[in-house]
């Protein structure tokens, strides 16, 4: 490879120039919470915070930047779920020249329209990103639009390397840094200047079980193509990784995690209610795999890669990280069917403070009515030690609770 087209200290630097016009500072801030639960001293690398709301942007203005003026009129295209789309759109705005992005019709209707209202052209096709840069491609070849890869560039890699940079500059010993994985550009840029600025610091890639694609990659020794992704953090569904950046992951990352996405709804509950922030679930990959870090009293940034999350989604999650933290539970006691049954019941579960949200009353759980019926109580507790509170004390009246999946 030549030395024009290998990410270098100089490009990197000369990326560190260019995005200053057009990124918000996201000062990396720190998890009394994280730092508590890893035994670690843990930053957040807030690019939820960005300008267009992820790290995206970075890439992809350096990436038009180095374009000829010939390239950028041609007109700009690119396939996204959804941040890099913002990226290209805002990049596209900033240089005076049209974008089209062809996003999966997957793509959170926040993503979707974000990417409109920074005037660009959005086409949805394909039902994953593979799909949809497939499309885009046939597009960029019929209509001659200058194709700009949301990760398998080295420029945009570059570009997206920049935010090592800041982290080191606002804290140079630090010892780790935890970097979600996609397509790659992202811990392929970080990584490679990381070890440019310092070659102790371990750099940790993060990627969904069900999109783990860099992970297969690495164990291969090459690329290669999963038949499926199947994941909650639609960021980083991601089927092949980038073969021009792989290289750089290969040599570069120390350590790649896999993350659940049961994972991930719980760190999304703990952002909220510690930080007060809303991270996509792509951009919570590094502080869900936190937990899985073999190390102790180190300093570990978490990179935060977006918060462009619709409203629906964002309920949904926060409904399920309460289920999964025993926030919220449903419990079925059988009583008889006469006066006051329910009132005592509720007693007892009001007694040790459980705020009832549902009840199911099933008749027909037996043929002797009298004998029992069925309640479903689908209830608000404190976590697991409450939980296990009240329905000891419903167990203690003869109710006989059994725990059953809570559907809200």
């Amino acid at each position: 490879m030549s030395e024009e087209k290998k990410m270098t200290l100089d490009k990197f630097e000369e990326a560190c120039e260019q995005v200053k016009k057009v990124t918000l500072e996201t000062k990396l801030m720190y998890s009394d919470y994280f730092s508590a639960q890893s035994g670690n001293k843990v930053y957040l690398k807030p690019e939820n915070m960005q300008r267009t709301g992820a790290y995206k942007v970075r890439g992809a203005y350096y990436k038009i930047s180095t374009m000829s003026d010939e390239d950028r009129k041609k007109g700009l295209i690119t396939a996204s779920a959804g941040n890099h789309a913002q990226g290209v759109a805002y990049a596209a705005r900033q240089y005076g020249v049209h974008a089209t992005i062809v996003m999966p019709t997957t793509t959170p209707l926040i993503k979707v329209n974000r990417t409109k209202a920074l005037g660009a052209e959005v086409v949805l096709q394909g039902d994953v990103y593979d799909e949809a840069e497939a499309y885009a491609k046939k597009l960029a070849k019929e209509k001659g639009y200058t194709f700009v890869h949301p990760f398998n560039d080295l420029d945009v890699a570059t570009g997206q390397g920049t935010i090592a940079m800041e982290i080191f500059k606002e804290l140079p010993t630090v010892d780790y840094i935890l970097v979600p994985i996609g397509g790659g550009g992202l811990v392929s840029g970080v990584s490679t200047l990381a070890k440019l600025l310092n070659p102790k610091i371990k750099v940790v890639g993060v990627e969904p079980s069900g999109a783990a694609c860099m992970n297969a990659s690495i164990k291969e020794g090459k690329v290669v193509t999963l038949p499926g992704v199947n994941t909650i953090a639609d960021g980083t569904a991601v089927k092949t990784p980038g073969d021009k950046i792989f290289p750089y992951v290969q040599e570069n990352v120390d350590q790649i995690i896999k993350v659940d996405d049961e994972d991930l709804v719980v760190a999304f509950l703990d952002m909220v209610e510690n930080h007060k922030m809303i991270v996509e679930n792509s951009g919570l990959l590094s502080v869900a795999a936190l937990k899985q870090l073999r190390c102790k009293d180190k300093k570990v940034v978490c990179v935060l890669s977006g918060g462009n999350m619709d409203v629906i989604t964002m309920s949904s999650v926060v409904q399920q990280g309460l289920i999964r933290r025993d926030r919220i539970f449903t419990v079925s006691v059988l009583l008889p069917d006469k006066p006051g049954e329910l009132s005592r019941v509720s007693g007892v579960i009001a007694e040790l403070g459980g705020n009832v949200i549902k009840l199911e009353h099933n008749q027909f759980v037996s043929i002797n009515r009298n004998a029992a019926v069925e309640l479903r109580i689908t209830l608000e507790a404190y976590g697991t030690e409450h939980k296990t509170q009240i329905t000891q004390a419903l167990e203690e009246k003869g109710y006989r609770p059994r725990l059953v999946t809570t559907q809200i």
